[in-house]
């Protein structure tokens, strides 16, 4: 076992030295495919945010005349879907007065 470890030993410290000369060229690849994929996800999760809220702003129902403003009972008309994706294009929608103004 003593001289499997040894024998181990001997050749990681031959393939470091076989490996001195392109370690610096590894290194410096990995660092920047690091940096890349992290800009990658950044530009990524704020597309998506973007999308997402740009989405969210056509839920009328803030300016509708059914919405309650309260917790418990945001719409009595379409209480599931009140705030939701769902409520894009509802029939039942109305503008309240301030909304026309």
């Amino acid at each position: 076992m003593d001289q499997a470890l040894q024998l181990a030993f001997v050749f990681m410290a031959k393939f470091v030295i076989w490996l001195r000369p392109f370690l610096t060229s590894i290194c410096f690849v990995l660092a920047w495919s690091i940096v890349v994929l992290v800009l990658w996800n950044l530009i990524s999760a704020v597309r998506d945010g973007v999308g997402r809220a740009q989405k969210m702003h056509r839920v009328p129902c803030a300016n509708c005349t059914f919405f309650t403003r309260d917790y418990h009972l945001k719409c009595p008309v379409h209480p599931l879907s009140a705030l939701s994706e769902e409520a894009i294009g509802c029939a039942d929608y109305e503008p309240s007065r301030s909304a026309l103004q």
